[in-house]
């Protein structure tokens, strides 16, 4: 008799477990939640909530829109559960809320693909229960994976982290909302930190008139 080695599955229940990336990697979660592993242990979240999904809308918008005037820069934009990065280094895989890839990825393109292909650019959308990793270990994961840009977006603080890979550690910029965000990875792109503060502003103003 053959006995065939059952998937892990994750749900809400395991958050805070202790599990290793290796078992991890290839688990199956239970629809309607994100799951990360952070240093070792399942992160388990919601699904973003609407004024957090309209802040991805105003950053991917202008991003496939560059993409598709400046054919062969950008092969591809991905989204949270389109892809994943993974640390081994510190037991962690990663879904940024958006991975912008130049390149294609090299060799097979099976579901190992994401040990060896990562971006050149990631983006987070700060949320509540997201601020520290956001801040602090994700800095220090996607440094360690070698990725060139890291944005933190913070409409609460309304403010957007560019980190630039520097020799030794990140280059930082802050920018206000009325500043323009602009990439070296990107030439001639620019996008108006207001338009992504502007799409949390008006979910908050629809909050205060219901």
């Amino acid at each position: 008799m053959l006995l065939t080695k059952r998937k892990t599955k994750l749900g809400p229940h395991d958050h805070g477990r202790k599990m290793s990336l290796k078992n991890f990697e290839f688990a199956e979660g239970q629809e309607g939640y994100v799951y990360e592993l952070h240093r070792g242990y399942i992160i388990v979240s919601e699904v973003a909530n609407y004024l957090h999904a309209m802040q991805i809308v105003a950053l991917m918008q202008p991003l496939w829109l560059y993409r598709a005037a400046n054919r062969g820069l950008v092969h591809a934009i991905l989204a949270n559960m389109d892809c994943k990065l993974l640390i081994p280094e510190m037991e962690s895989e990663r879904h940024p809320d958006i991975a912008v890839y130049l390149t294609r990825p090299k060799g097979k393109k099976d579901r190992t693909l994401w040990r060896t292909w990562f971006p050149e650019l990631a983006i987070e959308v700060v949320s509540e229960s997201s601020r520290d990793r956001d801040y602090v270990d994700k800095r220090e994961e996607y440094w360690t994976l070698g990725i060139k840009e890291y944005w933190i977006v913070d409409a609460k603080l309304a403010q957007v982290v560019l980190l630039r890979r520097g020799k030794s550690d990140w280059i930082e910029k802050f920018l206000g909302p009325d500043e323009i965000i602009e990439s070296k990875l990107l030439p001639g792109f620019k996008l108006p930190c207001q338009s992504i503060f502007a799409a949390a502003a008006e979910q908050d103003e629809a909050n205060g008139r219901s």
